[in-house]
């Protein structure tokens, strides 16, 4: 959610940082903005794309070697001109650029239109930059102790960068709740909301930790306090992020040339963890804390959106080879709800980003607790990664497409290496069964790459449904979760309202929406389930809906039965969601486009949501 982008160096900064917003874009926004300070400060903001601050933009003076950008999703007040970032303060010296929501901003506001202030936007955002201007003035306060001081006040989550018309070698960042990130050049700083902006420039970076403000100047450099005003030393790392991984290289979407790279991702994800041959699996982010594994009760997982479909797969993984009882939170719940948590509980949180607010807010609530708190995300460094006990890696790399594809299977991967590795522990599962199982997970990248070759075979299909107001999916056992995460994809990229059920559900209620009009997808693998998913497909042919079906290679029984056919690989039950997703995800994409959706950008949507 929203973007940040900064420059202060030796170049002009507006290439940079339009180039920078360019790549934030897939984070989802709704109006962006540039400061920019040569012989005067210049803001330029307007809402859309930022290619409409392009347009707006030109022919205007962009000269400067300090600026910061922004782009903006929607919290407090209408996406619109006046509501776009970078904000100014009452005497209009001041510039800040902000993502996160500062909770108190009413009475903040309230307090500062009696000293006099003016405010032009109903933004959270332009109450900062008026307070830390007020307490400036008030206090003849230099520009960054004010910007501490300030930030003791608030309530909430932020990234901020401000820019100050009166010092045109100076930039003031500070974060928390919401990522930042300072790269680090020859007598030059980028700074950005993640990693993608600054991998072009240089591969030296600080990673802010929560309350960290930083001091950036061309003549300083780099100088990092906390708001409670305690020095800190930069940490700085090396970024493994390569220019090609963001970039679409050759592919019409980010979402497409991601659901191809799954072969790969997959395969990183066990890289080092899994060796058939030696019949071994083992995560080394968790050995510390296996023993707490071992010996719980209960695991919990905490995550939103596909995360959470990923984490209902885990659950039935966990459940069914290591005989642990499992509980599937929505993150966004379980931090409101009072829930009971144990100090053996283990709890589980996953995210692609590391970034999610609520599932770092739920961590926190866990940790609170006493529960081992153990992540699963894929940017290294990111918050989750560092709020958490232990954890894995995905190693998916980078994913740009706001829809998650390559994330989910990686995800998935990495729960399964999990649950073999403590059901082995616990002699929960044969010694002959785990290694099957191994071989079997060893061999699902090649069976992905299988899969994938059906993509035209899909893209005709999908031809068929472009204009579907409705979808249907139904599974049932680890296929069920896998029908959510199918509903979720056409839904969020294509616009299409779409429900996945439980298969033994319809007839609870859903098979009331059934006509020849409504198309139903139905996972149908060959597993425990089969007979019964079979029963489920003739209740849907019996009042005319169309079957799309995803079936076992050979299989015979339900062709008979269904308009439509994908068929994908056999393999064992519990690695079906790695492969039966992977046709979900193509026609969703190819729906999509047909509709002429922003398919990696779709409406009101945002990659890392950073905000409640």
């Amino acid at each position: 959610m929203c973007g940040i982008v900064g420059y202060i160096g030796k170049r002009e900064a507006y290439p940079i940082i339009i180039k920078g917003l360019h790549r934030l874009e897939y984070r989802g926004y709704d109006s962006a903005g540039i400061a920019l300070l040569g012989n005067e400060l210049k803001v330029y903001k307007c809402k859309g794309k930022v290619a409409d601050l392009e347009n707006f933009v030109s022919g205007k003076n962009i000269d400067g070697t300090i600026g910061i950008g922004h782009t903006r999703w929607a919290t407090h007040g209408a996406p619109n001109d006046i509501n776009a970032h970078p904000h100014y303060s009452e005497s209009k010296n001041l510039v800040i650029i902000h993502n996160g929501i500062i909770e108190n901003y009413a009475p903040l506001k309230a307090e500062l239109i009696k000293r006099g202030h003016h405010f032009l936007s109903e933004t959270d955002t332009e109450v900062l930059i008026h307070l830390i201007e007020d307490i400036k003035k008030n206090e003849t306060l230099d520009l960054f102790e004010a910007v501490r001081l300030a930030l003791n006040e608030v309530v909430g989550a932020y990234a901020i960068v401000i820019l100050d018309k009166e010092n045109k070698d100076r930039l003031i960042a500070a974060k928390k709740g919401s990522p930042l990130v300072i790269g680090i050049g020859e007598e030059e700083f980028f700074i950005a909301s993640d990693a993608t902006p600054i991998v072009e420039y240089t591969k030296n970076v600080v990673y802010l930790e929560d309350e960290e403000i930083a001091d950036i100047s061309r003549k300083g450099g780099l100088k990092l306090k906390t708001i409670k005003n305690k020095k800190k030393t930069p940490y700085i790392q090396e970024l493994e992020l390569q220019l090609e991984a963001i970039e679409k290289g050759g592919y019409d979407h980010f979402m497409l040339k991601e659901i191809y790279e799954q072969p790969r991702s997959i395969k990183d994800s066990m890289r080092g963890r899994l060796s058939s041959e030696k019949g071994i699996v083992n995560l080394g982010g968790i050995t510390e804390y296996e023993q707490k594994f071992l010996n719980a009760k209960r695991i919990i997982f905490v995550a939103c959106g596909t995360s959470w479909h990923a984490g209902l797969v885990g659950e039935y993984l966990f459940e069914d080879l290591a005989r642990i009882p499992v509980e599937v939170e929505y993150a966004s719940e379980f931090r409101y709800r009072n829930p009971i948590v144990y100090e053996d509980d283990v709890v589980i949180a996953i995210s692609q980003s590391g970034e999610t607010a609520d599932t770092l807010a739920a961590i926190e609530l866990a940790k609170s607790k006493g529960a081992t708190i153990i992540g699963i995300c894929n940017v290294v460094g990111s918050s989750i990664a560092r709020a958490t006990h232990a954890g894995s890696y995905t190693h998916a790399g980078p994913e740009i497409g706001v829809a998650s594809t390559k994330a989910f299977t990686a995800q998935v991967t990495v729960l399964t290496l999990m649950a073999l590795r403590i059901a082995y522990r616990k002699g929960t599962i044969s010694t002959s069964k785990f290694h099957r199982l191994i071989s079997e997970l060893e061999a699902i990248p090649a069976k992905v790459e299988k899969v994938l070759k059906t993509n035209d075979a899909i893209k005709k299909l999908s031809e068929k449904f472009v204009n579907s107001r409705n979808f249907l999916y139904l599974g049932r056992g680890y296929s069920f979760p896998v029908a959510l995460e199918g509903a979720l994809k056409l839904k969020e990229i294509s616009y299409i309202h779409a429900e996945g059920y439980p298969a033994a559900e319809m007839k609870h209620g859903p098979i009331a929406l059934i006509d020849e009009e409504m198309p139903v997808v139905v996972i149908a693998t060959r597993g425990a389930s089969y007979e019964k998913v079979v029963s489920n497909i003739q209740e849907v042919k019996a009042r005319k809906g169309k079957i799309i079906a995803i079936v076992t290679e050979g299989d015979t029984v339900v062709k008979e039965m269904a308009d439509h056919v994908i068929e994908i690989p056999e393999t064992d039950e519990i690695l079906v969601p790695l492969i039966s997703v992977i046709p979900l995800q193509l026609l969703s994409y190819h729906i999509a486009v047909m509709r002429g959706c922003n398919v990696d950008q779709p409406r009101n949507l945002a990659k890392s949501v950073t905000v409640e």
